[in-house]
């Protein structure tokens, strides 16, 4: 695992971003552009947002700054206000409406900078039906189709964590849709609103599988296509000390490396035979029992069978291929994904730990020349009890 540099500032450096602390989604995209170099803002409730996770290690709010304001009182409108006059990006993850009773929404921020760009992070959208409502990452994914096409046949779907809905279809969406509004400000002088709903973003990420599903390649079923575990040279398997192989043999070529180093070269005809499919994942699966996992990893390793190992969270980091890269790194005694992606000409780093609420208010009234945050400060008295979250959840 490498140790995080100290230098490398992104290709964002001097973008300014305000985030309005939020939950899931937002912070995480917040986290991206901070990670490219951004100067992130974060402006953070009083109390906090009542999650039980240490300021300390939330690894997503890496590389920011934080102030603390209470939209709620009479002049923290305004104090946000002053920060986005001076930003070039705004993000916030309420239900939709909320912003604007608060005083800070597109027309209130836009008034003030109209070359804004504004994101909204929400699960349904701005609009629809269910616009209002609260819902989580694994209902985003149930509406789209998306979560149906997960897991074993015989078994419910499997909830893949929150990172398909709430960050890819999520964070992802919000950022490309941002970069993509900020270069347009840039060039015609006019901010817009960027409405990222993790269920346009999670129903787009589909797109492939709609085409083969019209094109009558994809059966609307789990467990029965090419990449979604129905193949047998394309899932997961498990091993004698009860770990797993993950299989991606899909061309011929890989196909028949995997078959003959697994000991069943007697197969390789079937790879074309969907007919046979439950034959010969039944005797793959009984060929993987044989050995245990490191086993197996030390059979395929440096072959073109396409295998590997499936790790734990706490196995990866010590991976010989990403400790190589640098794909996790070491800040303050905290192990996190690094930045990614990678650039050439201007690099990105973990530059900051974790921000703690309201410990950047004085530099950052200094350099973004907003000094009534100052004032906000002086007269915010000890935090009060965290109120409940006037957003829509999103994972």
């Amino acid at each position: 695992m490498a140790a995080a540099p100290t230098t490398g500032q992104g290709p964002l450096g001097g973008v300014r971003v305000v985030e309005l602390a939020g939950i899931g989604p937002g912070p995480f995209a917040a986290m991206l552009l901070a990670d490219l170099g951004a100067d992130v803002v974060r402006v953070d409730r009083p109390g906090g947002p009542g999650l039980g996770i240490d300021p300390a290690v939330d690894v997503t709010n890496r590389n920011k700054r934080s102030v603390v304001v209470d939209l709620k009182a009479a002049d923290g409108p305004a104090r946000v206000l002053d920060l986005a006059a001076r930003a070039d990006v705004l993000i916030e993850g309420y239900r939709p409406g909320v912003a604007e009773r608060l005083g800070v929404g597109p027309a209130d921020c836009h008034a003030r900078n109209p070359r804004l760009v504004y994101g909204r992070m929400t699960g349904w959208g701005q609009h629809g039906p269910l616009a209002p409502a609260a819902g989580h990452d694994i209902a985003y994914l149930a509406l789209t189709g998306t979560l149906g096409m997960i897991g074993a046949p015989d078994r419910p779907p499997v909830a893949p964590a929150n990172l398909l809905g709430d960050y890819a279809g999520g964070s992802l969406y919000l950022v490309v849709g941002v970069l993509a509004a900020l270069h347009h400000a840039r060039v015609s002088g006019t901010g817009q609103v960027v409405d990222a709903a993790i269920v346009d973003g999670a129903a787009h990420l589909s797109a492939m599988i709609h085409g083969m599903l019209a094109a009558g390649a994809w059966q609307d079923r789990r467990g029965a296509n090419l990449l979604d575990g129905g193949c047998p040279y394309y899932g997961t398997y498990e091993t004698s000390d009860g770990r797993h192989m993950a299989v991606g043999a899909l061309e011929p070529q890989f196909y028949a490396e995997f078959v003959r180093l697994i000991g069943l070269g007697d197969r390789v005809a079937d790879h074309t035979d969907v007919t046979r499919w439950g034959e010969l994942r039944e005797a793959v699966a009984a060929r993987f029992r044989t050995r245990t996992r490191d086993e197996w990893t030390a059979v395929f390793e440096g072959t073109d069978a396409c295998v590997a190992p499936v790790l734990s969270l706490r196995e990866a980091p010590h991976h010989p291929h990403l400790a190589a890269r640098g794909t996790f790194t070491d800040h303050g005694g905290l192990t996190q994904p690094a930045p990614a992606p990678r650039f050439s000409a201007t690099p990105t780093a973990v530059r900051t730990g974790p921000a703690r609420p309201g410990a950047d208010t004085e530099d950052v009234a200094r350099d973004w020349d907003a000094p009534r945050l100052l004032a906000a400060a002086d007269d915010r008295g000890p935090s009060p009890r965290p109120e409940p979250l006037e957003r829509k959840a999103s994972s």
